[in-house]
C-alpha cells in the first residue's frame, strides 16, 4: 500500500496498555528466584518433630530411672511421648545412645573412650552423682585398705562397675589379685554388706535405688568412705569433682553422717543423636530446667543444668537454648503451635526479605526490556546512516531505502506500552530524518552525473 506520493504507506505503531509478554518476563526471573528459596527452605528446614522419643535411663527403681519419669511427665504435657528403655547402667546407655537404639540418654563422666561417640552431642550436664562406698570394720582413710577384702563393684553396663575399678586400680587393687571383686550392685550389694559376705561395696544412682543408700546410711555397724584424699582424686581424674556432705545434713536427730564427709562425684550429662530435633533439645532442656535446677544437698540453685563441655561437645541447639532461651513463639503458644510458626517462618521471613527487593526491581527490568527493543533499531538505523556516506550506488542506495522501510515497519509491529509512545515516535522521527537524507545524496548524485 502506497500513499499519494507514491511512497509506502506506513501503518501507525501499535500500542497496548501494558506489555503482557514483558511483564511476565520480567517477573519471570523473581519467581524463579522465589521458587529457588522455597526449595532450598524446605529442604534445610527439619520436618515437624516427633511426638515420641526413647530414652535410655539406668534399672527400673535407680535414681536415673526416677529422673526419667519425672521428664516423661513433664514432656507429656506437651502431647511428646518418653519412652524410658531400663538398662544395665550409664555404660550400657551409652553403648545403646551410640547404636542408635535410643534417642537421649544419661551418661556419667568418663566413659566417652567406651563407645564410638562421633554422633553424639551434650544438652548439658544435669547433675552430681556420687560415688558411695559403704564397708563394715573399723574406720578407713584410704582405698587401699580394701586389699585382700571382699568389694562389690556393679554389673557389667554399670558406670558404678567402670568408676570402681579405676579408683581401685589407682590404689593398687586390680582384678585377678589377692582383692575379690563381686559383680553384685544395688539390693544384692546391700544384703550382701548387711550379711556380711561382702566387706565393702561401691553404689552410684545408676545401678541403686535411692531406698538402698538410704537403709546402709541408717545401719548401725556400716560405714561410709570419707574421701579424704578428694582434691587428689580430682586431679587425677579430671571428669571427677569433689563434694561435701555436711554433718546431720541426712539426719539431724540422728547426725548422720556424724561428721561432715569429703565425696567424689562425676557429672552426669543428658547426651543425644546429632539429629535430634531443635524443637525436642528445647523441651528436653526445659523439662532439665525444672527437674534439676533446684538447690539439693550437693548442689546450687541454678547450677544446673549447665553448658559445660566435658568429653561431648554441646549442641549447637543447646548453646543457643542456653544463651538466649526458648524462642519468642515458644514462650507464648503452645508446642505443636509454636513449632508450626517456627518452620513456617524459616521460610516466609527469607522470601519477604529478598523478594520485596527483588519486586521493586520489576518496573525496572521491564522498562529495560522495552527500551532495548528500541535501541536495537536505533543500532539498525546508524548501520544504515553509516553505509549512506559511503557514497553507494543507486543500487544500493535503493537497496538502503528498502532496509530503512524494514525497520520502521519491525517498529509498528512491535506491541508497545503506551507510556514508551513517545520514544516510538522519536525513533520513526530520526527514520523519517535519515530517509530524506538518503533521498538529498540521490538527488545530489543525479545532478552531479
Amino acid at each position: 500500500m502506497t500513499d499519494k506520493n507514491g511512497k509506502p504507506k506506513i501503518a501507525p505503531p501499535r500500542m497496548q496498555r501494558i506489555s503482557w509478554r514483558d511483564l511476565a518476563s520480567s517477573l519471570g526471573l523473581v519467581l524463579l528466584l522465589s521458587a529457588v528459596l522455597i526449595w532450598l527452605a524446605f529442604h534445610f528446614v527439619r520436618p515437624a518433630p516427633p511426638d515420641t522419643i526413647t530414652m535410655a535411663s539406668g534399672p527400673e527403681g535407680s535414681t536415673l530411672w526416677n529422673y526419667a519419669e519425672r521428664y516423661r511427665k513433664i514432656l507429656a504435657r506437651n502431647k511428646v511421648k518418653l519412652k524410658i528403655l531400663p538398662s544395665e547402667g550409664t555404660v550400657d546407655n551409652l553403648k545403646k545412645l551410640a547404636n542408635a537404639k535410643v534417642d537421649i540418654a544419661f551418661i556419667q563422666g568418663g566413659l566417652s573412650s567406651l563407645a564410638n561417640t562421633d554422633d553424639l552431642v551434650s544438652l548439658g550436664s544435669v547433675f552430681y552423682e556420687p560415688v558411695l562406698v559403704f564397708y563394715r570394720g573399723l574406720p578407713l582413710e584410704r582405698l587401699a585398705e580394701l586389699k585382700g577384702r571382699r568389694i562389690a563393684i556393679g554389673r557389667e553396663g554399670s558406670g558404678t562397675r567402670i568408676l570402681a575399678l579405676s579408683l581401685l586400680k589407682a590404689n593398687g587393687i586390680e582384678p585377678k589379685g589377692a582383692t575379690t571383686l563381686l559383680d553384685l550392685e544395688g539390693k544384692d550389694a546391700d544384703r550382701a554388706l548387711l550379711k556380711g559376705t561382702v566387706d565393702a561395696a561401691f553404689l552410684m544412682g545408676d545401678s541403686a535405688t535411692p531406698a538402698t543408700m538410704r537403709e546402709l546410711l541408717h545401719t548401725g555397724g556400716i560405714r561410709i568412705f570419707d574421701f579424704v584424699q578428694g582434691d587428689g582424686y580430682v586431679r587425677r581424674f579430671r571428669y571427677l569433682t569433689k563434694l561435701e556432705l555436711p554433718q546431720g545434713s541426712l539426719d539431724l536427730g540422728r547426725n548422720v553422717p556424724s561428721k561432715t564427709l569429703t565425696l567424689i562425684a562425676p557429672t552426669v550429662e543428658l547426651i543425644a543423636r546429632r539429629d535430634l530435633h531443635p524443637a525436642l533439645s528445647d523441651l528436653l532442656i526445659e523439662a532439665v530446667h525444672e527437674v534439676h535446677g533446684r538447690a539439693t544437698l550437693l548442689q546450687r540453685a541454678g547450677e544446673f543444668p549447665a553448658p559445660l563441655e566435658h568429653e561431648y561437645p554441646i549442641s549447637g541447639d543447646a548453646a543457643r537454648y542456653y544463651k538466649s532461651g526458648k524462642g519468642i513463639a515458644y514462650r507464648y503458644l503452645p508446642f505443636w503451635l509454636a513449632n508450626l510458626v517456627d518452620r513456617i517462618a524459616l521460610v516466609v521471613l527469607p522470601l519477604v526479605v529478598l523478594l520485596i527487593p527483588a519486586l521493586r526491581a520489576v518496573p525496572a527490568i521491564y522498562g529495560w526490556r522495552i527500551k532495548t527493543r528500541i535501541y536495537r533499531r536505533y543500532g539498525e538505523l546508524m548501520a544504515l546512516e553509516r553505509a549512506a556516506l559511503s557514497q553507494p550506488t543507486p543500487e544500493e542506495r535503493a537497496e538502503l531505502g528498502r532496509r530503512l522501510d524494514d525497520i520502521e515497519r519491525s517498529v509498528i509491529a512491535i506491541n508497545m506500552p503506551r507510556s514508551f509512545a513517545d520514544q516510538v515516535y522519536v525513533l520513526r522521527e530520526h527514520i523519517h530524518f535519515v530517509r530524506e537524507q538518503l533521498a538529498k545524496d540521490a538527488d545530489a548524485g543525479s545532478k552531479s552525473a
